[in-house]
């Protein structure tokens, strides 16, 4: 190996040109003329004109009322075919409920017992990996009977059994069409960037306007929510097969239909899986949100206790919640993971399938069970347990013992911190947003990403929402700063090891799991409502993909050059600055753009704890019912987002460009 691939990418940085060096300070000049001249520039430079709000709202409203009250298909109206198409679902959630919680009282067949649907979750877990999964599962099922919680559990279950696999059918039939038809690719593309990055509550107001509220509004919701990461990772799968996979397939004689059924799918089964494993994710979190147009379940008992400020009740449904959760997150990643087995030619049927008979066993067995004993059926509420005194208790004792400091740690934020910080993002003019983000486009994409994020920005400006958009920009940039401060050393710190990268993985996956109304209920507790508890919701919700991004970063830094690293005499602190932290930075950048998405995400989530940006205003609009403020709100909140994903997406690209990566 010679010298010169050895350069460190400390000498490599040292060796970019006069002009490379100059351009963050190009990108900023315009926007910081603007900035410090602010009081010089005319009104109009420095706020948006009222005059100048364009009419998005009322254009979208005037749409939906066509849609809603114009017969456009005969005699009927979209909305007339929407609700009934919606009456189509109710039949599987009506199967589900029934076999899980409420029976067939028509044919006189009862529920499932709760010790039979435990013992076929233990049987489960086991046969996708191992008994320890199994355990995790049947626990985690009893709970729900246990605590009080089974009604409620199984019909969230329901909802999910029955929207995870339509929004699957739908995710993966957009993902084939979109790898076999590039126009479809290019139409679909950008909705599915749009439809991720829009808040949850955007999609139910205009659920509400088309299917009506209620159960089955809820679980169209849900349907809708959780197609987006389906259709990305099957196009991601797919594109991701090997050509030469394709030619060995041509070559054996197979048709197209052949090729994509037999070769191209199997060879992309592991992303596809990943794929329903976000999708029951995505259903299991839009499900709590739901509740808003009227689904029943866990989510609509949370939402009700927590409104009461019944914190020890809402826990409770919390854990059920994060449970379920933990569960269905486990058992679709196993399957995910999991490799075909094989069995010996002449093994009895018992061995070859030992599970299906543990199955059969479980289900013969809480039978008989349920008929001895009622309890095995449905656990008796006098014998429910509660951990609701305790959180009661926690609760006053926080208020009572640690009230004076939360109080002096709760207003200092807002006198010193976040106030200053507010009012500073409330006096940068319009027009300095715009060039900001203009000269970045520019620098770092061209024309063409200039304009789109340009576009996006000027949408926010003229839709009429730009002061609530920078509340909004303050409160994620406060939250995302101090998820890097916090995130950044615990990911450099876990990928030190395989022992600690596993740590810290477990703790991301079991907060990843977490519903987003879950992370209100200890914010509440201790900085009551307001923009201290919102940002304290938004920063343990956003900092997950900065510390999982700095592992995976840290972690896939090339073995050979930091063996040249060592080779040459640097200590480990060197090696982390100079060599490793340089090469993982376009990873980290990543994982910060996430921590944004998800912050934007969660900051929505926090209104409901008082604040007084989009979010409030998403609230009011589905409140009122009104489809196109919601839409159009949410449509900003989307821009944001995606205007920081695609600022940081290409700036990541050309940094590993750079780099050779």
């Amino acid at each position: 190996m010679t010298a010169a691939t050895l350069t460190r990418p400390a000498e490599m940085e040292e060796q970019r040109s006069v002009s490379s060096m100059t351009k963050p300070l190009l990108v900023l000049l315009p926007f910081l003329m603007l900035l410090f001249a602010a009081s010089l520039l005319p009104d109009w430079a420095a706020q948006v004109p009222r005059n100048w709000t364009i009419p998005f709202v009322g254009w979208v409203n005037t749409l939906i009322e066509h849609l809603r009250d114009d017969a456009i298909f005969g005699p009927f109206s979209f909305r007339d075919l929407t609700r009934g198409a919606a009456e189509l679902i109710t039949w599987p959630l009506a199967f589900v409920e029934g076999l899980l919680v409420s029976g067939f009282p028509g044919v006189g067949l009862a529920a499932m017992p709760w010790v039979m649907i435990a013992g076929l979750a233990g049987v489960f877990g086991w046969y996708l990996r191992d008994w320890r999964l199994g355990l995790l599962s049947a626990g985690c099922v009893a709970y729900m009977a246990i605590f009080g919680k089974w009604d409620l559990s199984m019909i969230t279950l329901s909802v999910v059994l029955v929207a995870a696999p339509i929004a699957g059918l739908i995710g993966f039939g957009m993902g084939i069409l979109a790898v076999k038809k590039q126009w479809f690719e290019a139409l679909i593309v950008p909705l599915l960037n749009v439809l991720q990055s829009l808040p949850h509550f955007s999609y139910l107001i205009p659920i509400a306007v088309f299917i009506g509220v209620g159960h089955k509004a809820g679980a169209i919701a849900t349907v809708i929510f959780a197609i987006p990461p389906m259709a990305r990772l099957t196009i991601l799968g797919l594109k991701g097969v090997a050509e030469e996979v394709r030619e060995a397939g041509k070559m054996a004689g197979c048709t197209r239909f052949q090729i994509l059924w037999m070769v191209e799918i199997p060879s992309a089964r592991q992303s596809l899986l990943v794929g329903v494993n976000q999708v029951i994710m995505q259903c299991l979190a839009m499900v709590v949100i739901a509740s808003f147009v009227g689904a029943r379940g866990l989510g609509h008992d949370l939402l009700f206790r927590l409104q009461a400020l019944k914190i020890g009740q809402a826990l409770e449904s919390g854990v059920a919640i994060v449970l379920m959760a933990i569960t269905l997150d486990q058992l679709s990643r196993a399957a995910a993971y999991k490799q075909p087995s094989h069995v010996l030619p002449d093994a009895t049927w018992l061995q070859r399938f030992p599970f299906l008979a543990a199955a059969v066993a479980v289900v013969l067995g809480s039978l008989l069970l349920a008929a001895v004993t009622p309890n095995a059926r449905a656990w008796p509420a006098e014998l429910a347990l509660s951990t609701a005194p305790f959180w009661n208790a926690l609760v006053d004792w926080v208020t009572v013992t640690l009230y004076d400091p939360l109080q002096y740690l709760r207003n200092a934020m807002l006198l010193y911190v976040l106030i200053p910080i507010r009012d500073l993002f409330q006096s940068i003019p319009w027009t300095a947003m715009v060039a900001l983000v203009a000269a970045a486009g520019w620098t770092l994409g061209g024309l063409r990403l200039a304009l789109i994020v340009t576009g996006f920005v000027l949408f926010i400006a003229f839709a009429g929402y730009w002061e609530r958009s920078l509340i909004t920009a303050y409160m994620v940039t406060v939250a995302v700063l101090i998820c890097i401060a916090i995130g950044l050393p615990i990911g450099i710190w876990a990928s030190r090891s395989e022992r600690r990268t596993g740590i810290a993985k477990l703790v991301c996956d079991t907060f990843q799991t977490f519903p987003s109304f879950i992370y209100l209920i200890p914010v509440i507790m201790l900085f009551k409502v307001g923009d201290v508890a919102a940002i304290s919701a938004i920063i343990i919700y956003a900092m997950i993909p900065i510390v999982r991004y700095t592992i995976f970063g840290l972690r896939n830094v090339p073995q050979e050059i930091v063996e040249a690293g060592l080779t040459s005499g640097c200590t480990q602190r060197q090696l982390l600055w100079n060599i490793r932290m340089p090469l993982a930075f376009p990873e980290i950048m990543l994982g910060i753009n996430q921590t944004i998405m998800f912050a934007l995400f969660m900051v929505i989530i926090a209104a409901f704890i008082g604040t007084k940006d989009i979010g409030q205003e998403i609230f009011r609009a589905l409140t009122f019912n009104d489809a196109g403020k919601g839409l159009v709100l949410g449509l900003c909140v989307a821009f944001m987002g995606l205007t920081v994903d695609q600022l940081i997406t290409a700036w990541s690209t050309k940094r590993r460009q750079r780099l050779g990566l």
